[in-house]
């Protein structure tokens, strides 16, 4: 299954469906990780579904017509079409969105996800973000 297979009526990718398979275990089991852990989890459930998916895809940034050292670090992509920037926090603050907003438009992609693993219901950890959508 392929990210564009995945998409719901409204055109959003399912990503909840795929966290975990929708089963994160206990609460227990899953808090207080670091987020590479959970990014290394999240890959394999999405692998095991046969979805493609990119870590730490490097993200050029370029002033002038030139390439700039740095640059940025997705955290994920999928299926060359969601980004997902993951955190693992006690509350997502207004500048994760920006972030995430700001490599949407680098990278020419569309829509973008926040997933933040420290919350005892994984729905209430996902923020969606669009750019020009």
């Amino acid at each position: 299954m392929t990210a564009r297979e995945g998409r719901n009526e409204t055109g959003g990718f399912t990503v909840a469906r795929y966290c975990f398979g929708g089963n994160r275990g206990s609460q227990e089991s899953w808090s207080g990780l670091a987020r590479v852990i959970y990014e290394e989890c999240l890959c394999r459930e999405l692998q095991a579904r046969n979805i493609t998916c990119d870590r730490q895809v490097e993200l050029p940034v370029c002033y002038k017509g030139e390439r700039l050292r740095g640059g940025y670090r997705v955290d994920v992509v999928v299926d060359k079409l969601v980004i997902l920037e993951l955190k693992a926090v006690g509350k997502l603050q207004p500048i994760y969105q920006a972030q995430l907003l700001t490599y949407l438009r680098l990278s020419n992609i569309r829509l973008g996800f926040l997933l933040n693993f420290n919350v005892l219901l994984m729905k209430d950890g996902i923020r969606r973000v669009v750019n020009n959508l």
